[in-house]
């Protein structure tokens, strides 16, 4: 009889310390909710309280939640004084990429050769297969790196699974970047390039793609190609593009210190925006493509993550085709932070994204 006295009184103290804290997180809810009003009373105005955010419990993959959930990277809040001082940041990341890339293109089964079109130093990345339909079709690639980071190999790893998971052959351009080559070099290389390859094949079978810098370089090659009256891609893959520049869109705030591979716009970020523009207004459509007119742009697919300090970028992008009647997708994941979809070549994810991609150039590009 003793021991079952003791259980129901074991019980009873369980269920009234649950109670009691019910009670307290029902009274923090209520100051919180408070305390929240009154900070957002004001019109225009919004303020959060911090909190913490744990990795998707469901619909990512263990791959993809070990990228979700690392630390920052070491180099977020780099803070160069000189050309040298940049150039040895550019050249420790490059070479953590490059240690990469033998690896990926067995995987994947590519070959990568080196070569020069229009004078510009560019990679030919070409599948062990390719399917009949994409025989006579290409891809341009402009890589992401914030214009600075992705010289040489380096640059290879999006060019490599586009390749692999797409069945099609790319072209990679390396670009000059700063802080020797600042902005136009990049997009003059860009578009060497690209005026090249239109005179010796058909624009419809053509895209372009890149992420992140090389996003926002595949809008502004489009601007610059209707600017000067140049033939048009038959689709595009801007990647989370860095389609304004500077410090404009929701996610810059609500994403910042929660995107994990970016994490703020006033860290590396911002110094590279500025290091490339040279004093150029950071609202030049060819730097800040969301300026622009996509009027008469080629089909376009956008790929973004919840947690991307990017997603206003990308988000703007996709409304501003669409209001200009452009046919525009756009694909979000879950729990992502800044171009994680490609981070792990073994990811679910990472097939996911690029098949989509591939799917998309099948759909909208000539054979």
């Amino acid at each position: 009889m003793r021991k079952f006295q003791y259980a129901i009184l074991a019980i009873s103290i369980t269920l009234a310390l649950a109670a009691s804290a019910r009670a307290q997180s029902a009274a923090s809810y209520d100051e919180l909710a408070k305390s929240e009003a009154a900070a957002n009373a004001e019109n225009g105005k919004r303020v959060a309280p911090s909190k913490t955010m744990g990795n998707p419990p469901q619909e990512v993959s263990s791959e993809m939640e070990a990228l979700i959930g690392a630390p920052y990277p070491p180099h977020f809040n780099a803070d160069p004084k000189t050309p040298a001082e940049w150039k040895e940041l550019i050249e420790r990341r490059a070479k953590l990429s490059i240690a990469n890339v033998p690896a990926m293109k067995q995987k994947l089964g590519v070959k990568v050769e080196e070569t020069k079109i229009a004078g510009v130093h560019c990679f030919i990345v070409t599948p062990s297969k390719i399917p009949p339909e994409n025989r006579r079709r290409i891809l341009v690639h402009v890589h992401g790196g914030g214009y600075v980071f992705g010289p040489g190999e380096a640059a290879l790893p999006e060019a490599i699974m586009m390749a692999g998971f797409g069945g099609f052959k790319v072209i990679s351009v390396d670009y000059r970047m700063p802080p020797d080559f600042p902005y136009p070099a990049a997009m003059d290389d860009a578009m060497a390039v690209w005026k090249d390859i239109v005179k010796r094949h058909d624009h419809r079978r053509i895209a372009i793609f890149g992420t992140s810098t090389g996003g926002a370089m595949t809008l502004a090659m489009v601007l610059r190609a209707k600017d000067e009256k140049l033939p048009l891609p038959g689709a595009i893959a801007p990647g989370t593009p860095w389609s304004d520049i500077d410090k404009v869109g929701d996610s810059y705030a609500s994403n910042e210190w929660v995107d994990n591979v970016l994490v703020t716009w006033d860290g590396w970020l911002g110094r590279a925006a500025k290091l490339y523009a040279n004093g150029t207004d950071l609202k030049t459509p060819y730097i800040s493509p969301i300026y622009g007119d996509f009027k008469g742009f080629p089909p376009t697919i956008l790929t973004s993550g919840t947690r991307d300090l990017f997603l206003s970028n990308t988000v703007r992008t996709h409304r501003k085709l669409r209001r200009a009647g452009v046919v525009a997708d756009l694909n979000v994941y879950e729990g992502q932070s800044h171009a994680q979809y490609q981070f792990n070549v073994s990811a679910p994810e990472t097939k996911e994204a690029f098949t989509d991609i591939a799917k998309f150039f099948d759909k909208y590009l000539g054979e």
